[in-house]
């Protein structure tokens, strides 16, 4: 009998949580709406549906352990003791999920309030990610061979002199391969590994969980404040949570150009550095040193966290260009915790609505720095385009 679940409530990505502990600050009564988006045109075996349905209904057990809790208060002090007592009695609800299949495609929705439903997308997509192999029984490389990749890999970066953080929950190949990847990682990564995104595995590392705040963060900012206000207002209200903490800034939910007009000279100063996630990461990162340097700032007090999509050989050409200009870090997902000698999964699962307080449901979009990465309905990212500025 095929089955795939989760071990733990914190087997999730950081900013899922720091983000939570936000939205209940600020938006405690905001509705969301999330999609699946199938990029790579899978195609899911017969009764997919099914089994990811019964994997979703088990996520109602899981709950915050005693033990669990103490490791957050202990590495997450800018996390609110009450945040802290909300996650230990906090559910799953898998109503909130809607699974359905229509021959080889597979649609998900969840819906609901958005403190709740914020904690969905990653375990989902890792849950997807894992049926999608076990469900087919398709055959991944031994363990041995998993722990000689990332043996090797983590030696090709420490030759590189750069640091490594491991982000690869979302499209894993099993919670097996991903906890494999973070241990052979731990062990022989020395100082360039930095820790992982999944505070599951972080926590059985001992070290600090990595993240601060996705897309979503933005695209609803958007919705309740308006585009031409929504990375500024976006900003303001993460330092209003956490006053200095967690101060990576993520540029590209309206595009990068956008992100660096309205990033002044008090965000520049007060965000440790920036996160790269789509675009080409060098043109990145000469905007973001000309940006630093002309809010009289030296860019090698700053950092960039590069994310989207990286292999050795990006990273080399990367760490090429940034050595000496503007420190850098490395966040690697499937790469890391789906290379096991099959065709990793593309896909994701977006925000698409929203409906603030005492306002009505309305579609939300992202503006990658790739547009083939845009997301949201036709009319809504024509609207966004028009607002700010951004040629179609």
């Amino acid at each position: 009998m095929i089955s795939v679940q989760l071990h733990s409530i914190l087997d999730n990505d950081f900013y899922k949580f720091t983000m939570q502990h936000a939205v209940i600050k600020l938006f405690p009564k905001a509705k969301v709406r999330y999609a699946f988006i199938n990029r790579g045109k899978h195609q899911f075996p017969p009764h997919f549906a099914n089994l990811l349905r019964k994997a979703v209904d088990k996520m109602i057990n899981l709950k915050l352990t005693i033990a669990e809790k103490k490791f957050l208060a202990d590495n997450c002090p800018y996390l609110d003791p009450t945040y802290l007592d909300f996650l230990q009695g906090y559910q799953y609800d898998p109503t909130e999920v809607k699974i359905e299949q229509e021959g080889s495609e597979l649609k998900v929705t969840i819906e609901g309030y958005w403190y709740r439903t914020i904690l969905w997308e990653v375990p989902l997509m890792a849950l997807i990610s894992e049926l999608f192999y076990v469900s087919q029984n398709l055959v991944r490389v031994d363990d041995e061979e998993v722990k000689r990749i990332n043996k090797s890999k983590i030696e090709s970066y420490k030759s590189l002199g750069v640091v490594i953080l491991e982000f690869g929950t979302r499209r894993r190949h099993s919670y097996e391969v991903q906890k494999m990847v973070n241990d052979t990682l731990d062990a022989h990564g020395a100082d360039n590994f930095l820790g992982t995104s999944n505070v599951h595995f972080a926590m059985s590392q001992n070290r600090k969980p990595s993240g601060t705040h996705a897309h979503e963060w933005f695209m609803y900012h958007a919705s309740e404040y308006g585009f031409k206000v929504a990375n500024a207002v976006s900003l303001e209200n993460w330092t209003k949570v956490y006053q200095g903490d967690l101060g990576i800034a993520l540029t590209d939910t309206y595009t990068t150009e956008v992100f660096f007009e309205q990033f002044n000279k008090k965000y520049s100063k007060l965000f440790d550095g920036v996160r790269h996630d789509s675009g080409d990461p060098i043109e990145f990162a000469k905007k973001a040193i000309e940006h630093y340097e002309k809010m009289g700032i030296d860019p090698k007090s700053k950092i960039i966290v590069f994310s989207d999509s990286l292999n050795l050989e990006k990273v080399k050409v990367i760490a090429d260009f940034c050595r000496g200009k503007i420190k850098m870090s490395f966040g690697i997902g499937t790469n890391f915790s789906n290379d096991v000698g099959l065709p990793a999964m593309n896909m994701v699962i977006k925000l698409t609505d929203t409906k603030p307080e005492n306002s009505h449901w309305e579609a939300v979009v992202k503006l990658s720095d790739e547009k083939n990465k845009h997301t949201g309905t036709p009319k809504m990212i024509a609207l966004a385009q028009q607002v700010l500025g951004i040629e179609s």
